[in-house]
């Protein structure tokens, strides 16, 4: 697979707040990137950028060969790009919609198995306003596909989504790949990130704090262990703040947490094997994307 999109050193400042601070990666062909961080990171201007939709201070950016600065209508053409704040008129139909965006491409896609394929069927007539947000969600989907574009940026789509809805939308978003379409997902979302990425960006006040896969990130980070546990009867903490490989013991109501480093289990049950105490709900907590984003940026700012 080959590399589809390459940002060097991007750059963009509004006044004097710097928005994208000398940041670099690559998307290869076939792959979901998801751009990660919180709000106000850089994560929208910086794929703004990619898409063609503005225009960068200083850096290097290539979208399938094309300059984005240059060959703007090109990249347009080939690069669907789904807004972070994106609505329709309330009272315009689904099918309406369709019209309108298929015209504005040379070779649109089929607009009716577009929408079948994301579950509109049977909603061609059907208004906006009377969408649920999923399947708003999903017809924004639609619209950044609908020149069939070989790249499609969707950003911040399941904000605002019920779990059950953004569980859909997940659905959607592999079926599109899966359709051929190479994905730049922007996300502040960690469980997004982490089910749906084959790689990710994160990205903290404008600057990439790391560049991995999911469980890379997550590994590069975890340097604690936990095991959390509801002890069978009374337990002598200092039998476990002893341990060589425990950094702290903390109580949650009748639960005991662990955190340590090394064979922290094994060093854990076998003390209270000793003690005859039965470690009831025993769980090995693995770190996630979460902490390690938490502790990467920790990291940068220290």
């Amino acid at each position: 697979m080959g590399i589809v999109v390459e940002v060097k050193n991007l750059h963009k400042r509004y006044g004097d707040r710097i928005a994208v601070d000398d940041v670099s990666f690559a998307v290869e062909e076939g792959e979901i990137f998801g751009v990660l961080g919180p709000n106000g990171a850089g994560k929208t201007t910086t794929v703004e950028c990619v898409s063609g939709l503005r225009t960068p201070d200083r850096g290097q950016l290539t979208v399938l060969g094309l300059d984005p600065r240059r060959d703007r209508r090109e990249v347009r053409e080939r690069v669907g790009v789904q807004p972070q704040e994106h609505r329709l008129p309330d009272r315009q139909t689904v099918a309406e919609a369709m019209r309108l965006y298929r015209s504005f491409y040379r070779e649109p896609a089929d607009g009716r198995r577009l929408l079948d394929m994301l579950g509109l069927a049977g909603k061609h007539d059907t208004q906006y306003r009377q969408l649920s947000g999923g399947q708003q969600q999903r017809l924004s989907v639609a619209l950044a596909l609908v020149g069939s574009p070989t790249v499609a940026v969707l950003d911040e789509l399941t904000t605002g989504l019920d779990p059950q809805a953004r569980r859909d939308t997940w659905d959607v978003i592999d079926e599109v790949r899966d359709s051929g379409v190479t994905i730049i997902l922007v996300t502040h979302f960690m469980d997004e990130a982490e089910r749906l990425c084959d790689r990710l960006a994160l990205i903290d006040a404008g600057r990439v704090v790391a560049l991995d896969t999911p469980a890379g990130l997550v590994a590069s980070a975890a340097s604690e262990q936990r095991v959390r546990f509801r002890p069978s009867t009374h337990l002598d903490e200092r039998l476990l703040t002893d341990l060589p490989e425990v950094t702290s013991v903390r109580h949650h109501g009748q639960q005991v947490l662990v955190t340590g480093t090394g064979n922290l289990l094994q060093a854990v049950t076998s003390v209270l094997a000793q003690q005859h105490v039965v470690a009831q709900d025993l769980r090995v907590e693995q770190a996630s994307l979460d902490d390690a984003f938490v502790t990467l940026t920790r990291r940068r700012r220290s």
